[in-house]
């Protein structure tokens, strides 16, 4: 009896077990925080019910001797193989994690930090981007300009990284049947 379920879900819930892990920023660490850390892309893979590709990167750990392995969203123009570097010393470069505050106005950044350390909250989604509009040194603040065209102040030390999520132009492709429809929330 529909009245007995009291919430158990069964049938209504989300097909999470497939799901490749959270992707989010490398903790933030002493050596993020005054250089930088190289990583490479091992692989670009899809995570069921995003839209967005992931990036798995390996760093080396640098207090230890062992290999870490991260997942980030991918970038559009990331590729297999390629060095990003993380931290801020990093380079302006399509792939880069950095300091908000030592980008230039206009910079095209994704995965952006609310929080610095929150390791990444705006702009997240397949092919969203906010942009960088002002810097303030006195209030030690950024302005971004956020995908939905909201304006939001976020402090200098938050994380970023250069370039916008890769996946977009998803929805362009024609759904043009019902079953697809009807599939593409299995995900």
């Amino acid at each position: 009896i529909r009245a007995q379920r009291k919430g158990a879900g069964s049938v209504f819930r989300a097909h999470t077990h497939h799901r490749k892990g959270a992707p989010k920023h490398r903790a933030f660490d002493y050596a993020e925080r005054h250089g930088y850390l190289k990583g490479v892309v091992r692989e670009i893979i899809h995570d069921p019910g995003r839209g967005a590709p992931l990036a798995k990167v390996t760093f080396r750990d640098p207090y230890r001797y062992k290999v870490r392995r991260e997942t980030f969203l991918a970038v559009e123009g990331m590729y297999s193989g390629q060095s990003i570097y993380c931290g801020r010393r990093a380079r302006l470069s399509i792939g880069n994690t950095t300091r908000i505050g030592t980008l230039p106005e206009g910079t095209v950044v994704c995965n952006v930090e609310e929080q610095p350390g929150d390791r990444g909250k705006l702009a997240r989604s397949s092919g969203t981007y906010a942009v960088i509009i002002s810097q303030n040194p006195e209030t030690n603040r950024t302005r971004v300009r956020l995908p939905s065209g909201g304006k939001k102040s976020v402090h200098n030390d938050a994380r970023a990284t250069v370039g916008l999520v890769a996946g977009g132009n998803r929805t362009e492709k024609p759904v043009l049947k019902a079953g697809n429809s009807y599939w593409k929330y299995k995900a």
